[in-house]
């Protein structure tokens, strides 16, 4: 199958990296040539427009940064869709914007999912992350060959549109894990607690969380390098709000993580490192909440293995 990969970003370009190096026919397109340039070193195509990788390829990956970038690159591909061909949204996006896109690929004679990772960047890059596909069943078996060169554990959720639904949710899930984690940790901080204490009891407890095994080793180094920023944050906890909007569910907590990151933006920028959301806490209290022997990134030290699909239990 030749694959066509559109958005080399923080994400993107670990997704299509496991795709490359694991011998996938691989056509790339961004708009950073430096980025395309890379991957053409290691043995990829390179693409000279959306249009053109639909047309030349079986499958069209897009990874972008938001629904309207979705959009426009949709709006260049349309055109070239025809039976047999498959696009997988790998965004996080909104669940009724992937289902208008959609429809408008189903209704040209090819194939639409909503396929969004979660894991974190450092999973992505090993082939470790798990990969959520919303589409009909026919179309996961065809795609699941590349699913599973791209993730290890590979959930079918149903129809096109779930998947985008349950990863907002899990993005979602982990920002209040993130804000817990800060709230955790300054008071710990302020109570007198070791850090480096409170960081081993926080994880072999049922306060653990994905986040704080992560997110909060990068916090106590100092770098607050997770690869995501706070805007991205706020986009996807908005989204999550949406959805709870549209379906009448009357949330607490949500709309006051928005307050929180709008506040984070406002007072150090939207494309400040999300885990620097502490330092709302650390600028009110005086206390610097760093530690020694953490990581100033995460990477994944499990060895890269076959992907495969869950089973959802009761199934």
């Amino acid at each position: 199958m030749k694959v066509g990969f559109i958005g080399l970003g923080n994400v993107g370009a670990k997704l299509s990296g496991s795709l490359l190096r694991n011998g996938i026919d691989l056509t790339v397109h961004d708009l950073n040539p430096d980025l395309v340039a890379q991957f053409v070193a290691c043995g990829a195509k390179a693409g000279t427009s959306p249009a053109q990788l639909m047309r030349d390829c079986d499958a069209v990956i897009t990874c972008l940064p938001s629904p309207v970038a979705s959009d426009a690159v949709m709006q260049e591909m349309l055109p070239e869709v025809s039976a047999g061909k498959i696009w997988m949204e790998m965004s996080t996006t909104d669940e009724a914007e992937v289902k208008r896109l959609g429809a408008m690929v189903i209704a040209a004679g090819g194939a639409a999912v909503d396929c969004p990772v979660s894991g974190g960047c450092h999973r992505a890059d090993t082939g470790n992350i798990a990969i959520f596909a919303g589409c009909e069943r026919a179309t996961f078996e065809r795609i699941l060959p590349l699913l599973t060169t791209m993730g290890r554990r590979i959930l079918h959720t149903g129809e096109l549109g779930s998947a985008s639904v349950l990863k907002v949710l899990t993005n979602y899930l982990a920002t209040v894990h993130l804000v817990a984690n800060a709230e955790a940790l300054v008071t710990a901080k302020a109570a007198g607690m070791d850090l480096n204490t409170a960081y081993e009891a926080i994880k072999i407890s049922s306060g653990n969380s994905f986040s704080h095994v992560t997110e909060s080793q990068v916090i106590l180094n100092g770098s607050r390098d997770i690869s995501f920023t706070m805007d991205l944050v706020k986009k996807d906890v908005g989204l999550f709000q949406e959805i709870a909007e549209r379906n009448n569910v009357p949330l607490e907590i949500s709309p006051m993580i928005v307050q929180i990151f709008e506040d984070g933006i406002a007072k150090y920028g939207a494309r400040e490192l999300s885990p620097n959301i502490i330092r709302r806490l650390e600028d009110a209290t005086g206390l610097s909440i760093l530690a020694p022997g953490f990581p100033p990134e995460m990477t994944d030290d499990e060895p890269e293995e076959p992907g495969y699909e869950v089973i959802p239990q009761g199934k």
